[in-house]
């Protein structure tokens, strides 16, 4: 095997003039902006392209196989209904509402494909959240399961939206009135209609999980979502080049899909991924690691992204031992910080995989810096680099840009970002400053390029004066043999201002001594940062459809308790 590239020599053979990731410089919404060269037009244009891919596996789901030629056969069919039954015209909002179905990845290229927009909506939703996202984006067409449309049938007939049921069988009885079933709106072999579909045109609203208000749907132009798709390809590739495997594998690239297509790292770099890049896609029902295990040994899957408590799942089944995963190149993921100890843990526990890490944003169509293999066992608490056409800075808080080593808020500028929120262009112009879209995520960048995410501005504790990152007490707190899932944030305090707080679920078999795991913390952590309030969870610390552990719903329920 040749010697392996630096990263630096890699980004260069690759991006460099004529390589097959070239990158050139070019205005993007009045920005000059460094893109990537022979970017397709649009998303249509690209899903086009998989046809070349004809009999070749694109989908497994339970037992159902769906050959590039069949998924191509079917969007182009329901393009058919939704532009001649429906009337979808460009720039038409059309929402997708389900599980992670094959049918969700076939309306999605339908409606782009046509012109219209994919408004993303979270399946965990309830009736009232639903509602909100139908009217707030002007949904023109609901296509989803009927579980949803069961919980937005209220709000259909009181907008207006027609609704389109996927997966229904006749013997659940009918859909409700004015709702279509898929199979009986669409025209078998029917062509896929002449659009026009450009780089600048709206493909996607994502409804970001905020923790304070309503969701904001995030809105991304063709160019963004192919620009990141690239960026996710491009980094890949480097990484091969500069971070050889442990061994080379004899088994073609096979994603699987353990996290819901409506969240970014399922939609981008997973689904889209596989789709544009003739990958065969294995798609999970529900999250289960036992049943992941299950299909990693039998498709002899590749490739593992998730959110760290899907690895540390894994790891822990008592699957694990017994199930062959030799097949995995790659075991990573993001959506939140993975503890540093477990970086190290992957790659003793798997006898292929390298640990990875990607640090992204519904924003930035979770393109962002990377880490993995060698550099991410020597920086375990860095997020990574990105390649060339993603900038990013740290500033401080009027926005000038901060030297090596200090922490400010993390900012990114590339032709990935979002265009914007939709119809909210006074928080768009709060989160983009002059092409720089602000993370809220405080950081630093090290003299070689790595990014380390201390942690985000509002959970940052503020202990009588010294800022306290969580994520750094995070760390060590997953040290602790007996610690599964931990969260650390700030409670209010009469004299402190705000003291330190963490909220500790055990491992199965394992049973929590505070005492013993605040003297761990003091052993290795200034004694301000030790948590002077550990409360013991006895079940899954709540999180977000991202992963992220919802800290500000801990935070509250347990000042209510305390009265």
């Amino acid at each position: 095997m040749p010697d392996a590239m630096s990263f630096d020599q890699a980004v260069a053979v690759l991006t460099g003039p004529g390589g097959p990731f070239e990158v050139v410089e070019q205005e993007v919404g009045g920005q000059r902006l460094k893109v990537w060269a022979d970017l397709p037009p649009s998303l249509r244009h690209a899903f086009d392209t998989s046809r070349l891919h004809g009999d070749k596996v694109f989908l497994v789901y339970e037992n159902e196989t769906w050959t590039f030629a069949e998924v191509m056969s079917r969007v182009d069919e329901i393009a058919d209904a939704l532009v001649a039954r429906y009337g979808v015209v460009p720039g038409d909002r059309v929402a997708i509402a389900m599980r992670n179905y094959p049918e969700w990845i076939l309306s999605f290229a339908a409606i782009l494909s046509v012109g219209g927009i994919a408004v993303c909506m979270n399946a965990w939703w309830t009736a009232d959240e639903l509602a909100y996202g139908l009217e707030d984006s002007g949904t023109k067409l609901l296509i989803a399961d009927i579980e949803r449309i069961r919980t937005a049938e209220a709000s259909l007939a009181r907008l207006g939206v027609r609704a389109v049921v996927v997966r229904h069988d006749r013997q659940d009885g009918e859909p409700p009135d004015g709702v279509d079933r898929m199979d009986d709106v669409l025209t078998t072999g029917a062509p896929m209609p002449e659009v026009e579909v450009g780089p600048e045109d709206d493909a996607t609203i994502l409804y970001t999980s905020g923790t304070t208000g309503s969701p904001k749907g995030a809105v991304s132009t063709h160019r963004a979502v192919l620009s990141a798709s690239r960026a996710f390809a491009c980094r890949a590739l480097v990484g091969a080049m500069s971070d050889p495997p442990k061994e080379p594998s004899p088994y073609d690239p096979c994603f699987i899909l353990a996290v819901p297509l409506f969240h970014v790292t399922g939609l981008v770099p997973v689904m889209l991924g596989c789709f544009l890049n003739g990958i065969k896609l294995l798609m999970m029902y529900k999250w289960s690691p036992e049943r992941a295990l299950e299909l990693i040994e039998r498709e002899r899957v590749t490739q593992f992204v998730g959110v760290p408590t899907m690895t540390i799942d894994l790891l822990e089944s008592p699957d694990f031992a017994s199930r062959d995963t030799s097949s995995l190149a790659s075991v990573g993921g993001g959506g939140a910080p993975a503890p540093p100890e477990m970086v190290t843990r992957v790659d003793k526990s798997f006898e292929r995989a390298r640990p990875g890490l990607g640090y992204g944003m519904t924003e930035t169509n979770a393109y962002g810096p990377q880490n993995a293999g060698d550099d991410y066992l020597r920086k375990p608490r860095s997020s990574g680099r990105p390649v060339p056409v993603l900038e990013v800075k740290a500033f401080d808080g009027n926005m000038n840009p901060l030297p090596s080593g200090e922490v400010g808020e993390l900012c990114f500028r590339g032709p990935n970002l979002i265009r914007g929120y939709w119809n909210k262009p006074e928080a768009t112009a709060e989160t983009i400053v002059d092409g720089w879209l602000r993370s809220g995520d405080l950081g630093r960048i090290d003299e070689e390029g790595f990014v380390f995410v201390e942690d985000r501005a509002k959970d940052m504790v503020l202990r009588a004066g010294e800022n306290i990152y969580c994520a750094e007490v995070e760390a060590v707190i997953y040290e602790f043999e007996a610690v599964h899932e931990a969260a650390v944030f700030g409670m209010p305090h009469d004299r402190l201002g705000e003291e330190v707080a963490c909220a500790i679920l055990a491992k199965k078999g394992h049973e929590i001594d505070v005492e013993r795991l605040q003297a761990h913390i003091a052993a290795r952590l200034a004694k301000f940062k030790v948590p002077t309030i550990v409360e013991v969870a006895t079940e899954a610390l709540p999180r977000n459809a991202a992963g992220k552990i919802l800290k500000r719903d801990i935070r509250d329920e347990l000042i209510a308790r305390r009265g």
